[in-house]
């Protein structure tokens, strides 16, 4: 079966840190750009970070940028978000998608690959 599969959202209290994981199965994450979404109660959706399959090349939101870290395991088929220093504005529902380039991982653009996300809540 073909899918891409998040994991390690959660509760934590602002200041904590969570990583989140975006598994592929059925395809190869080698050749693909992989991007994190996200989109909060009655807030709009948002590429929170993106990675190329070329050469790693990242790409953070401003809001996220020095907090929060996009890498990526192809041994283990896998790309990460590392988020630190997390903010009760980060609580989100997180998706983590596929295409063959970042520019095609844009809110409004259909990627070939969309996972069903995991929760993210941060409050005290």
């Amino acid at each position: 079966q073909v899918q891409l599969v998040e994991s390690g959202g959660g509760l934590v209290q602002p200041g904590g840190s969570l990583r989140l994981s975006c598994a592929a199965s059925g395809f190869t994450l080698d050749y693909y750009a992989i991007g994190w979404f996200r989109q909060g109660p009655g807030k709009e959706r948002e590429r929170v970070s993106c990675i190329s399959s070329s050469d790693g090349s990242t790409y953070y939101a401003d809001s996220v940028k020095g907090r929060f870290t996009i890498s990526r395991d192809n041994a283990k088929n896998t790309v990460y978000l590392q988020m630190n220093n997390l903010k009760p504005e980060d609580t989100a529902l997180y998706n983590c998608a596929a295409d063959a380039y970042c520019s095609g991982l844009e809110v409004g653009t259909v990627p070939d690959y969309w996972g069903p996300g995991t929760q993210v809540t941060v409050s005290s």
